[in-house]
């Protein structure tokens, strides 16, 4: 009796190991979007991946007229401004890959992206970075987010420019799998 109970339980240990592996691992999409490009390319992730998703939206919003928000997000880089961001991410603990999402911004990412950033601690998690822009390409968008994550397992990001965000999924879905190996 007792080896049978005992047989039980070891197959109950294996058969919770192998499905708690089996289990698809905690996403959360993070990002900041001004002109509606990155939220579209985080909802593209979303679909993929079933992740939850949080934008960071800065506490004083930047302004809606273009030449004012880039003069803004000038002024911010060359003093290396951390502004202030609405909510938080109440469970980070919970999440296992953590895409973070941004648009090119005097070729690097916006200091409030920063500011989410220096907020948790990633060390346990997968981190993905993804980045829209207008023209300029990644410049030093991914370099920067290695630098500020070198601590951390990063891998490799996702560019979309943002005249061609619609017709991203296709890719998005391809650079999760292979990044992640999350599928639909």
């Amino acid at each position: 009796m007792k080896l049978k109970t005992l047989l039980l339980t070891m197959m109950a240990m294996i058969g919770m190991s192998y499905s708690a592996m089996a289990q698809k691992p905690k996403v959360l999409i993070a990002y900041f979007s001004w002109s509606g490009n990155t939220k579209e390319i985080a909802n593209q992730i979303q679909e993929v991946t079933g992740g939850d998703l949080f934008e960071i939206k800065t506490v004083t919003p930047y302004s809606s007229n273009y030449n004012q928000c880039v003069e803004t997000a000038k002024q911010e880089k060359e003093k290396n401004t951390r502004p202030a961001i609405q909510g938080k991410v109440a469970n980070m603990s919970d999440y296992d890959v953590v895409f973070i999402g941004y648009p090119n911004w005097w070729g690097t990412m916006p200091m409030a992206v920063l500011t989410f950033m220096e907020s948790y601690d990633f060390s346990d998690k997968t981190l993905l970075p993804f980045c829209t822009h207008g023209g300029g390409g990644a410049q030093q968008c991914f370099k920067d987010f290695a630098k500020h994550t070198k601590k951390h397992n990063s891998k490799e990001g996702f560019l979309a420019n943002g005249s061609a965000v619609n017709r991203s999924k296709p890719h998005v879905e391809k650079w999760v799998k292979e990044q992640t190996g999350i599928t639909k």
